[in-house]
């Protein structure tokens, strides 16, 4: 008599008591285990690039706030510029700097804010670079 031969041929029990398991949940008993549980995030995360902030010498924080002067001047006007600031990454050192289109709708001089009209808020000490046609009468 061979190993088994008493229970080989017996049908499968199904029990009355316990559901039975889906197949799904049968399949997941035997995945791998994950022993690193966010690693790759954490390597993606380290390997994202940021930038440093540019600090301005005082000749272009000089011309930065003359614009800011002008545009506080002609805000009746609605004036169009393109902002270029810097955005602080949240996760880690540096940020990115990004760049705008919009109308001026505020400038919020005891917060050092630039308002756009659409509710887009800027820090002046974040600003790189303020154009437009406003500015053309400065330049040389």
């Amino acid at each position: 008599m061979k190993k088994y031969d008493d229970i080989i041929n017996l049908p499968h029990h199904i029990s009355s008591i316990h559901p039975q398991m889906s197949m799904h949940d049968r399949a997941a008993q035997f995945s791998p285990f994950a022993a690193l549980t966010g690693y790759d995030r954490a390597i993606k995360e380290s390997s994202r690039l940021t930038e440093s902030k540019i600090e301005l010498d005082d000749y272009e924080k000089a011309i930065l706030d003359q614009r800011i002067f002008l545009l506080l001047e002609h805000l009746k006007e609605l004036p169009e510029v393109r902002i270029t600031y810097f955005k602080p990454d949240e996760l880690k050192a540096g940020g990115k700097y990004i760049s705008v289109s919009g109308v001026v709708k505020k400038i919020d001089s005891y917060e050092k804010k630039l308002i756009l009209e659409d509710r887009k808020t800027i820090a002046v000490c974040d600003i790189l670079s303020i154009e437009g046609d406003l500015f053309h009468s400065l330049e040389m």
